[in-house]
C-alpha cells in the first residue's frame, strides 16, 4: 500500500499535475501532454509524489491520445463520433478524479493506460 503524502505543497503541486491536462483547451492538439510535462520537468526532482504522478499523467494523455486519434480515424466508419464523445467524458471525469485524488495526497493510477515511462 502506498503511502499518503501529507505535505501541503507537494500534495498541491500533484493536483496541479493532473489539472495541467486541462490546457488541451487551450493547445488542443498536445496541451494535454504540455501542460504536465512542464510541472513534471519543473517539480519531478523536488516532490517525490509530483514525480510519480507526473509519469502517471503523462503515461495517461499519451495513452489517451493515441486513442483519440484511432476515434477521429473511425469518423470515417461512422463509430469515431460515439466514441470521441464516450472517451472525452470518460477523460475529462478521470482528469478530475485524478486531481481530487492527488489533492488528499492519494497516489492514482489512471485505467486504460500504457506505461510508457515507469
Amino acid at each position: 500500500m502506498e503511502r499518503i503524502v501529507d505535505d501541503p505543497q507537494e500534495k498541491q503541486w500533484g493536483m496541479f499535475i493532473h489539472l495541467a491536462a486541462l490546457a488541451t483547451f487551450v493547445l488542443p492538439v498536445a496541451g494535454n501532454i504540455i501542460g504536465p510535462l512542464i510541472i513534471y520537468l519543473i517539480k519531478k526532482d523536488e516532490y517525490e509524489f509530483v514525480n510519480d504522478q507526473g509519469k502517471e499523467v503523462l503515461n495517461f494523455q499519451i495513452s489517451w491520445s493515441i486513442i483519440f486519434a484511432i476515434s477521429i480515424v473511425l469518423i470515417f466508419v461512422g463509430i469515431g463520433v460515439i466514441m470521441l464523445v464516450g472517451f472525452g467524458i470518460a477523460w475529462l471525469v478521470l482528469v478530475i478524479v485524478g486531481s481530487v485524488a492527488a489533492s488528499n495526497g492519494q497516489y492514482y493510477r489512471y485505467p486504460l493506460t500504457y506505461n510508457f515511462f515507469q
